[in-house]
Formats: C-alpha cells, sequence, structure tokens
C-alpha cells in the first residue's frame, strides 16, 4: 500500500480557497469527462492486478460508506471490504440506488441519519462515516444530526463547495430523480459549513465528473484537504484514496492528527 504524500508538512498550503469562494467553479471539461469510464476501468484493473495484504489493525469500530449518484452498494464494494480486512466494520448504506433526495431533504436527511444509526447500534463505538460525491453530502449532513454519535467523516470526490453547475451529471441526475438539482444560496452555505467532527475531503485536480475546487473545505481546526491523482468514478477502487483511509480509520477516537506524508509525488495535503 502507498503511504505517500505531494506536499511535506512543512510545505505552504496551496491557494485553492480563493477559487471557491469567488464564482462557483465550473464542471470539468467534458473531454476529460469523456475519458471517465476508461479511467476508472484502468484503475480498477491495476487495484486487481497489484492486490496487497492488509493487517488487520483496527479497532472495529462501524464505518458506513454511502455511494455516488446513480450507483448502490455494489460500487462501494471494494472499499467496504478493503475497511473490513484492515479490522473495521465496513457497512454499506442499504438503501439501494442513490438517487438523490426526494420531497422535503430535511425530513429525508432525518430518515437517512436515523437509519444509519440503527446501522451502527451494534457497536458501543462511534463510526466513522464515508461517503463517495454525492454520497459524501450525505455523511455530512448526517454527521450534523447525530451529534456526539459520528468520530469523522471522510469525502471523496464530494462537490460541497460550489453549485449545481461545478458537475457534468446534472441532466443524469434529472433522469434519476425526475427534477432539475438546484441549490439556492442558503441550502449551499449550509453544505459547504463542515460538521463539527473531524472532517476530510479527498479529491482530483484531474476529476471529469465534479470541479476539484467544489471539493475544497474552508474552516481550520480539525478540517484537511488531500489531493490525490486519479478519475473521479475510479476514486472508490483508487490505492491512493484507500492509503488515506487506512490512515484516517487507524486514528484513536477523539485522537485526531492531520494526515502527514514525506512523499511529494503522489498525495497532496492541505489544511484550511
Amino acid at each position: 500500500m502507498m503511504h505517500s504524500s505531494r506536499t511535506s508538512p512543512e510545505s505552504p498550503p496551496m491557494s485553492t480557497t480563493a477559487t471557491a469562494t469567488t464564482l462557483p467553479p465550473a464542471a470539468p471539461s467534458w473531454a476529460l469527462f469523456g475519458f471517465e469510464p476508461l479511467r476508472a476501468a484502468l484503475e480498477y484493473a491495476n487495484l486487481r492486478l497489484t492486490k496487497s495484504r492488509c493487517d488487520p489493525t483496527g479497532d472495529g469500530h462501524p464505518v458506513v460508506i454511502f455511494p455516488g449518484l446513480g450507483t448502490d452498494g455494489r460500487s462501494v464494494e471494494p472499499l467496504r471490504e478493503f475497511c473490513n480486512e484492515l479490522g473495521f466494520t465496513g457497512l454499506g448504506w442499504g438503501r439501494g440506488l442513490n438517487t438523490g433526495p426526494k420531497g422535503d431533504v430535511d425530513a429525508w436527511l432525518a430518515d437517512l441519519a436515523t437509519h444509519v444509526r440503527s446501522l451502527a447500534a451494534p457497536s458501543d463505538k462511534r463510526m466513522t462515516l464515508i461517503g463517495w460525491s454525492l454520497g459524501g453530502l450525505y455523511a455530512r449532513e448526517v454527521a450534523k444530526l447525530l451529534d456526539g454519535e459520528v468520530r469523522q467523516v471522510i469525502t471523496i470526490g464530494t462537490p460541497f463547495a460550489g453549485s449545481a453547475d461545478s458537475t457534468n451529471v446534472g441532466l443524469f441526475y434529472r433522469l434519476l430523480n425526475g427534477q432539475k438539482a438546484v441549490l439556492d444560496p442558503a441550502t449551499a452555505e449550509r453544505v459547504a459549513t463542515a460538521p463539527a467532527v473531524p472532517t476530510t475531503s479527498i479529491y482530483s485536480r484531474s476529476d471529469g465528473v465534479v470541479s476539484w475546487q467544489a471539493c475544497v473545505q474552508k474552516g481550520g481546526g480539525q478540517v484537511q484537504n488531500i489531493e490525490v491523482d486519479g478519475s473521479h468514478c475510479g476514486l472508490g477502487w483508487n490505492r491512493k484514496v484507500w492509503a488515506v483511509v487506512a490512515d484516517r480509520l487507524a486514528q484513536p477516537d477523539r485522537g485526531w492528527k492531520p494526515y502527514r506524508c514525506n512523499d511529494r509525488r503522489e498525495h497532496r495535503s492541505d489544511r484550511h
């Protein structure tokens, strides 16, 4: 497994917040979007061809994983299995195909939070929430509702700091959900606000589905952005993402520390 970073702990943070605080970032180019399936397939092949052995050193705490738009638990099954191999309790979200929230969003999220609480109930340990793409928005909002029950949130390619125009999936969302994806200013400000728990955002500048700038969170304290190389559709089985996830999960509850790596070639880590 790779444990590396594009910037050393002493390196200054890159200036990514200015873009996210002026105009909403634009969606990636259609050319980049068009190569997503091929890149994701190659990344999956790389995962299967280079499968490594993991030492099960986890504490067994629940790790609930939310899939992206238009996918279900099968898309995050490799990541869930990886969490189990590490010695944690990987759990799918148990809601089938993710077509986006329906009806009253607050009521929908409250129901999801209740469901997530029931998933983690068999354990006496606080849970970690991981969300891929749209699933990351669920993870952040559920963490706000389950105050005191969540130890940390990890999002993967999640555009919480942009607008509906910061992604290339608007038409897909409308086909699945029956309505246009729209974020009013109040909702946009809400989803851009990190929950009051350690929160890590993993993103890729070569993401062809969502704007990478929209995945960069502001704030201080226990908030961190970590850049990896990879396609959006392959982030769930990207070994560089897995290295970050493993490192974050291994931290003791209430003992969060920033992700640190010394190899500049693979990851870039920034705190804001």
